[in-house]
């Protein structure tokens, strides 16, 4: 109750400094007077899934993350999300919210929340985000009684962004497999059956924002992420030693390659580390749709990948462990996946 107090409290221009728990450690601060350079990711047209498979291919060893345009995804649908996530964060009253408060002794759980990771009180630094967790696949985890019932579209539209985006998702697994000359199932089949959740993060505008994160430094750990946002920015890529900011581009999927990804690949592909900065006078709203193993799924590097002269880059691990693990000891960078490496 006083977290969700805190984040009502700030959203409406409540508060004239940061709490102590929000206040990152100085080496993790990030530095606003020097922003940092765009990001030079590329921006991929899947009109043409043959032409696309080479830039992909690149952008996966390069950048861990590219734009999608031209990638089936209705744009009214695109902006819809959007809009009801602003809706939810920004109009609805605290007491409403709170009916669809998550579990924050469960990782992921389902709701509406504002801490991520576990831990006592006081051992984990707050980011400075609010967000709402959907589980949307597989459909025996999907019951869109425990989504906002107002706006009265807002469970239809998430049941059919969910939808889309899967099947997003499965072509682009299709075609990063291709992109090693592995079969197009290759990955989805490494993956299994597919663990789909969407979380809609609501950033407030934060009156310290050189001492917070909205998002602290991390690399996803499932498979494949997708990603919208406005127009505010705000998202940033860690890349040879520097923080580079990623530029929001209108109707473009911002796909970020995950740590199980990178572990199949044996490491040819990199998981994608990113964060969230904060800014002092806007709102910063985003959609991440993640996809990822069963937590009973065993991952291993791609038997095609390995042979006389190539060795596994990664142990072995159960998915569920590795979740367990990067809840509860945090994800710091990617420690938890450096962890693997043989």
């Amino acid at each position: 109750m006083e977290t969700a107090s805190r984040v009502e409290a700030v959203t409406k221009g409540g508060l004239p400094v940061v709490p102590s728990q929000y206040i990152q450690p100085p080496e993790a601060r990030p530095n606003l007077h020097h922003a940092g350079d765009a990001a030079p990711i590329p921006t991929i047209d899947l009109s043409n899934s043959d032409s696309a498979k080479e830039s992909i291919g690149e952008a996966c060893r390069n950048w861990g993350a590219f734009h999608v345009v031209n990638h089936g995804v209705p744009i009214h649908l695109l902006d819809r999300m959007k809009a009801l996530g602003l809706s939810f964060f920004q109009d609805c009253p605290l007491e409403d919210k709170l009916q669809y408060a998550c579990d924050s002794t469960s990782a992921a759980s389902e709701g509406y929340g504002s801490r991520m990771l576990l831990g006592a009180e006081g051992d984990v630094v707050l980011d400075w985000r609010d967000y709402f967790d959907h589980h949307t696949f597989p459909l025996s985890r999907r019951n869109p009684s425990h989504w906002p019932l107002r706006p009265p579209d807002y469970r239809q539209v998430v049941e059919e962004y969910g939808n889309e985006m899967k099947k997003l998702a499965q072509k682009l697994l299709g075609i990063i497999s291709e992109s090693l000359s592995l079969p197009c199932s290759s990955i989805e089949e490494a993956v299994g059956e597919i663990y789909q959740n969407i979380t809609m993060s609501y950033y407030p505008p934060c009156p310290q924002p050189e001492l917070t994160l909205g998002l602290q430094s991390h690399s996803d750990m499932g498979a494949i992420t997708l990603l919208i946002q406005d127009d505010v920015g705000g998202l940033q890529l860690y890349k040879d030693d520097h923080w580079l900011t990623v530029p929001p581009i209108s109707h473009a999927i911002l796909v970020l390659i995950a740590d199980q990804t990178e572990i199949i690949t044996n490491g040819v592909y990199k998981s994608a580390q990113h964060r969230a900065v904060t800014n002092a006078n806007r709102a910063r709203l985003s959609v991440a749709t993640f996809h990822d193993p069963s937590k009973t799924a065993r991952i291993a590097p791609a038997s095609h990948l390995i042979g006389q002269h190539t060795k596994p880059a990664y142990k072995e691990v159960v998915y569920g462990q590795y979740v367990s693990s990067w809840y509860s000891k945090g994800p710091e960078g990617k420690r938890n996946l450096d962890a693997l490496l043989c």
